[in-house]
């Protein structure tokens, strides 16, 4: 087995920092509170896993009739294809999930691949994924917040991920220290429209928030994060029409008498989770909601930093 539970020579990780668990039950209440992602995925992703399959992100459907399975893939592809991925490029997939994208960058783009996830169950399912699998791909327990590597990557990954976290500048900016000069930061999030007014952050942004565990910024948002961090934007795209399709797959779900009694077991959480695939519907329906993507380059001009 080509799998390793510990770090490798050219890898020097640290355990997971509590620090930004510190002070948040004394702070008011957050819907993107770690504690409660890290319960959640800890809790259902051996159920996201049956329901989404190897992937548990957005498919991105270019003629309309393809499986969930391959629009996934062509998402990740998409991606790759922007961010002009070479052969044995080191990518540190950032907020991994279990593991599905980093091995199909492994095998398909032979991508040195690293995986991170504050989930300890992801991390063991994405390990046993990849022993099965016979792939060299490594994944960690760490918070996105507090990287810690010992090297820089040639691609930091990140697909559906930065909403879940708290401080998106700081994140960007400590981001950009791990990435090599010329190297690029690939990302595809979950976004608000613009200029919404009050009532409709209320009606079609709060509902996602509390349901999802996220804090939704504009795209805006994200590219004056980037800038600020040293980066140049490279390609910057709204994907939205070519991924709303996932939220029809995602509602069949909400037909399964069998999935609410489980979810009611559960606990409140998941019921909310499961409710806000209705909300993510209308998120798309009503145009609040925006599906983006970012690659954004290094300066090969920029010193390495630590």
């Amino acid at each position: 087995m080509l799998l390793r539970f510990v770090c490798s020579s050219h890898l020097s990780t640290k355990p997971m920092s509590t620090a930004p668990f510190r002070n948040e039950s004394a702070n008011r209440p957050r819907p993107n509170d770690k504690r409660k992602i890290v319960e959640h995925y800890d809790l259902i992703s051996p159920y996201y896993q049956s329901l989404w399959g190897e992937n548990i992100h957005h498919g991105y459907w270019i003629r309309g009739d393809e499986s969930k399975e391959l629009a996934q893939n062509q998402l990740t592809d998409h991606l790759a294809q922007l961010a002009n991925l070479q052969t044995g490029a080191t990518v540190l997939d950032i907020g991994c999930g279990f593991g599905g994208t980093a091995l199909y960058l492994a095998r398909k783009y032979k991508a040195r691949a690293t995986g991170i996830t504050i989930s300890p169950v992801q991390v063991k399912m994405a390990r046993n994924a990849a022993a099965a699998a016979q792939l060299d791909v490594q994944f960690f327990l760490m918070d996105a917040e507090a990287l810690h590597f010992a090297q820089q990557f040639d691609v930091l990954w990140s697909v559906e991920s930065i909403s879940h976290y708290h401080d998106h500048r700081g994140f960007f900016a400590n981001a950009a220290r791990f990435l090599k000069p010329g190297g690029v930061f690939a990302l595809t999030d979950w976004f608000k429209k613009p200029g919404l007014s009050a009532v409709q952050a209320r009606k079609f942004v709060q509902p996602i928030e509390r349901g999802m565990f996220v804090e939704l910024e504009t795209m805006d948002d994200y590219e004056s994060y980037l800038g600020d961090s040293g980066m140049q934007i490279v390609h910057r795209q709204d994907l939205t029409r070519r991924v709303a399709k996932s939220w029809d797959v995602g509602l069949q779900v909400l037909r399964d008498k069998s999935f609410w009694a489980l979810a009611a077991k559960m606990g409140k959480d998941f019921v909310i989770n499961l409710k806000s695939f209705q909300a993510m519907r209308a998120g798309y329906s009503s145009g609040t909601f925006v599906y983006g993507l970012f690659v954004a380059q290094k300066p090969r001009d920029a010193g390495a930093t630590k």
